[in-house]
């Protein structure tokens, strides 16, 4: 299998990947997929949400996230916009503008239907462009699947996960397991950064796959340097106040009684407060959780003198690590919890890091398998669906968790009880048998529980 770095981490918008990110490609991939024979003269287009879609899609933005995406704009189109001042331009039309005379209101024809959940995926959207007497002229279903990837109706059951990829026949190292990694590492003597690389080469260039990297941490930290300067309380009900810059602004003035805990908060937290905040981050390997990734590296360039090299190291290793969890398991909250989100970034920020630390490759896969087990039974249940309570702490602690994985395994020989694939197998299994109230619909967890004083 092969799924490309660039693919796996992807700029774009908060606060979900597969609520947000997945629902706007999704509406504008309908709409590249409306014959051009069809009249759409009196028509009207109508999207129905399916299961967690329809359970916690209006705190996950993913109205809004159909909204842009039917009126044509794709995440990377909304980088520097005021989205917020677009989204209330856009609600206000009763027409969409990328169809000829083709209505659209989104609070009609947008339909949250917590009814029937699709058997395929819990994250299901139907698209549907009317003719004025309600006939069906043009009809698809989408799968969200995580990380930002869609998939259709007529291909989710031929894909393995379901996984959005390229053939691995043209690779020269097809691992699609832990094992398999830690075996063509040993017979080629090559690190997992440099066995990346070479498969990545088999679709890009040199300079395109650097300059590529290149852009996805420049998107990170400029994250997390918005997120540390930025104030306020953050949209939705709950009037949640922001808190990194306040963290950040404590550490700088005594920074002799920080620790490397405090610097990782106050960067995961800078990230996901601006995913909840709707505005621009990275999938890795999803928006929830966006902050992890972003941490670690910052922490390494700023704290240890990381270099752009290291970086780009970093990113492949952890890449890696993604797409084995991708292809054996799940990085979508809607399937197994918050175990495949926060739990998936820190194992593959902690092999990251081990990496760049001089980590062997058993070291490595180490880390990552240490990092995903402390992680796993993780629940998602974001309190009124929204991605703040408790998704911008468990950021924190999943860096923290990351850094701490990469310390254990680069102090031990690479040797470990556990696998990481068995692992893999442990945490697919516990999301196959974790309750529905617990994945994504906000029906159970933290989501329902209230403080009593």
């Amino acid at each position: 299998m092969f799924i490309s770095a660039l693919d796996l981490f992807k700029i774009g918008i908060g606060p979900s990947s597969s609520h947000t990110v997945g629902p706007m490609l999704a509406a504008r991939t309908f709409l590249q997929s409306i014959p051009v024979d069809i009249n759409t003269a009196n028509s009207r287009m109508r999207c129905t949400l399916k299961g967690s879609l329809a359970y916690t899609g209006k705190g996950h933005a993913t109205d809004r996230a159909i909204l842009l995406g039917l009126h044509s704009y794709s995440p990377n189109d909304l980088t520097g916009l005021d989205v917020d001042a677009l989204v209330n331009e856009l609600a206000s039309k009763t027409y969409l503008s990328s169809l000829t005379s083709c209505g659209f209101n989104s609070e009609e024809d947008i339909i949250f239907d917590r009814q029937e959940t699709l058997p395929q995926h819990p994250n299901g959207m139907v698209f549907e462009l009317l003719d004025e007497s309600s006939k069906t002229l043009h009809r698809e279903t989408y799968f969200s699947i995580g990380g930002g990837f869609i998939r259709t109706l007529a291909d989710i059951d031929e894909l393995v996960a379901p996984l959005q990829m390229e053939s691995a026949l043209v690779c020269p190292f097809s691992f699609g397991s832990g094992h398999n990694m830690l075996k063509m590492s040993s017979d080629s003597g090559k690190s997992i950064a440099s066995m990346k690389r070479t498969n990545e080469r088999e679709y890009l260039s040199k300079s395109d796959l650097n300059q590529g990297l290149n852009n996805i941490w420049e998107a990170m930290r400029t994250c997390v340097e918005n997120g540390l300067k930025t104030e306020g309380a953050l949209p939705g009900s709950l009037n949640l106040s922001r808190r990194a810059k306040k963290l950040h602004d404590q550490l700088l003035a005594n920074p002799d009684e920080a620790n490397v805990t405090d610097w990782l908060c106050a960067y995961a937290m800078a990230v996901s407060e601006e995913n909840a905040a709707g505005h621009m981050v990275v999938t890795a390997p999803t928006n929830g959780a966006a902050g992890v990734i972003p941490a670690i590296l910052y922490y390494l360039v700023v704290h240890q003198g990381g270099t752009q090299e290291q970086i780009r190291e970093f990113l492949l290793v952890a890449s890696a690590i993604g797409g084995i969890i991708k292809m054996r398991s799940s990085i979508s909250g809607a399937e197994v919890g918050c175990q495949g989100e926060v739990g998936s970034a820190s194992s593959m920020a902690a092999a990251g890091l081990c990496a760049v630390r001089g980590g062997t490759t058993t070291q490595t896969e180490n880390a990552a398998e240490i990092a995903l087990e402390h992680h796993l039974g993780m629940t998602c249940d974001p309190v009124q669906g929204l991605v703040q309570v408790p998704c911008v702490e468990r950021n924190g602690f999943g860096a923290i968790k990351a850094y701490t994985a990469a310390s254990l395994a680069i102090r031990g020989s690479g040797q470990h009880f556990m696998s990481l694939d068995n692992c893999l197998a442990a945490m697919k299994q516990t999301g196959l048998e974790m309750s529905e109230k617990f994945k994504e619909t906000s029906l159970g967890g933290l989501a329902v529980s209230n403080t009593e004083c």
